[in-house]
C-alpha cells in the first residue's frame, strides 16, 4: 500500500502557511483519535507515521525558532505514542491539544474537535 503523503516534497509543503501546516498535522491527529480499538492498532500506527512525516516536513521548512523548538519537543511525544505498546487516548488528546495551541488559527479549532471543556 502506498504511503499517504509519500510524494509530498518539502518544496510543495513550504507553499502552505504555517497555520495550514499545523492544521494538516492536526487533521491526521484527529483521524488517529478514532483508532484506539484493538483491531485498529495498525491503522493507528500508520496515522502516527503520517503525523511524524508531516511534522518532519514542517521542521524542514525552518519555522520561526520558538515554533521549531516546540515542534521538535512535540514530535518526541508523538514518537512515544507511536512506539507505545498500547494506545494512550489521554496522552493522545493532550498532544493533540498542544499541537492546536501552536498557532492562533489552529487554536480556534480546539472547542470544535476537543469540546468546549478543552478551552
Amino acid at each position: 500500500m502506498p504511503v499517504q503523503h509519500g510524494t509530498l516534497t518539502p518544496a510543495r509543503w513550504s507553499e502552505f502557511t504555517p497555520d495550514q501546516r499545523i492544521l494538516m498535522i492536526a487533521n491526521e491527529m484527529h483521524r488517529c483519535a478514532q483508532l484506539f480499538a484493538p483491531e485498529d492498532r495498525a491503522r493507528l500506527r500508520s496515522g502516527y507515521e503520517r503525523v511524524l512525516r508531516l511534522t518532519d516536513l514542517t521542521v524542514s521548512c525552518r519555522p520561526r525558532p520558538a515554533l521549531l523548538r516546540e515542534l521538535l519537543r512535540w514530535r518526541d511525544v508523538v514518537a512515544a505514542l507511536y512506539v507505545a505498546e498500547a494506545p494512550a487516548p489521554t496522552a493522545h488528546r493532550a498532544a493533540f491539544e498542544v499541537l492546536l495551541r501552536f498557532t492562533p488559527v489552529a487554536a480556534v479549532q480546539i472547542p470544535h474537535v476537543l469540546g468546549p471543556a478543552a478551552r
